[in-house]
């Protein structure tokens, strides 16, 4: 039997206890993994004077593959966020944000199967900023009007600068194809803001289609503007399929189709690259819940079943993820978030909901 080395990173807040539930139920799988435990968040920066210390990157560069909970990034102030840093890192391209409606979850559409595809590295989401009153950003704001005589700003603004490239908006809409022909879906719908972004988004634009040409009888292309696709979704989500977008869109879009399938609390998460692949739970590390074992485990626990299927363990992918749409579609041992009354008292903790899981594995 093959033995995986994989990076796991807690996290911070509930990161511990929703990675020790992941952790268990890929165990309950029979796969072999050798855990390599790295340490990364808002406790580590405490100690180490970094949140993200180097033997965290090294460890993944090593095994290729590291599965991560919850970090938290303060909000306006304090270190940038962990997550974009381990993207930019490990130049993790591609964001996977799977959005697939279970029975016994509540929403207002039925069937929901979406699957996101984010570009990781540009975008505003860049961090290329300039800060209001800054020498730098007087001299920027020169450089501006001196280019582009019509430019109209008001006095002393902060400027966040969007690059989007032809290199990686072919390589995320190739990513998108490919993904679209692997897990047999028939259409990629790109979105974007070209009717008034027409340099930065026209360039995204025009790239997917000349990349769409390539799978021209194989996968269905198409295109719709940001807001548009806002309320198509909100409307009529099962139109779509495969999503393909810039950073920024993707951040917003992905979180709006976790809506449609119960929140986030489901919703798991792939950040891939050519060299390196890091899943996670798309949720915040909660910290006013650590320690109280309330934490819903199941977008960290689909977040494995990503990962397994990455290693190329489908038939174990398969059964982690049938065991866990039997919890959700019976339940009966699940966390509060996911009961019909968040008050519920049959509600059961974190652990309690693997354990459930798990001997679900082995029944079905």
């Amino acid at each position: 039997m093959k033995k995986h080395k994989v990076t796991l990173i807690p996290g911070d807040g509930i990161g511990p206890e929703v990675s020790t539930a992941a952790r268990r139920c890929i165990e309950a799988t029979g796969v072999a993994i050798d855990w390599e435990v790295a340490h990364a968040g808002a406790d580590v920066m405490e100690k180490m004077g970094t949140p993200l210390p180097d033997e965290v990157l090294e460890s993944i560069r090593r095994n290729k593959v590291a599965i991560k909970g919850p970090i938290t990034t303060p909000v306006g102030s304090g270190f940038r966020s962990v997550n974009v840093a381990l993207r930019k890192e490990l130049e993790l391209y591609a964001c996977l944000r799977p959005c697939k409606l279970y029975d016994g979850i509540k929403s207002l559409h039925p069937g929901v199967n979406l699957i996101i595809v984010r570009e990781n590295t540009e975008d505003l989401y860049a961090g290329i900023e300039f800060e209001a009153g800054a020498k730098e950003t007087t001299a920027l704001l020169e450089k501006i009007k001196e280019l582009n005589p019509k430019a109209r700003m008001n006095p002393c603004p902060a400027i966040s600068i969007k690059p989007i490239s032809e290199s990686a908006t072919r390589k995320i809409v190739t990513f998108a194809f490919e993904t679209a022909l692997k897990n047999g879906r028939k259409k990629v719908t790109a979105v974007h803001k070209a009717n008034i972004m027409k340099c930065t988004d026209g360039l995204f634009l025009r790239v997917a289609k000349d990349v769409a040409k390539q799978y021209e009888g194989r996968i269905q292309f198409e295109d719709r503007i940001v807001d548009n696709m806002c309320m198509q979704l909100v409307q009529r989500p099962n139109d779509y399929d495969v999503l393909v977008l810039p950073n920024l869109y993707g951040d917003i879009i992905s979180d709006l189709c976790a809506g449609l399938i119960g929140g986030l609390g489901i919703a798991p998460g792939a950040n891939i690259g050519d060299e390196a692949a890091l899943f996670e739970a798309t949720h915040g590390s909660a910290p006013k819940y650590k320690g109280l074992n309330k934490a819903n485990p199941t977008a960290m626990i689909l977040s494995g079943v990503l990962m397994l299927n990455h290693l190329g363990e489908k038939a174990a992918a398969e059964r982690l993820e049938k065991a866990v749409a039997h919890i959700l579609r019976e339940g009966r041992y699940v966390t509060y978030d996911l009961k019909a009354d968040r008050n519920d008292k049959t509600a059961v903790g974190t652990s309690q909901m693997a354990d459930a899981i798990i001997k679900a594995m082995g029944q079905h």
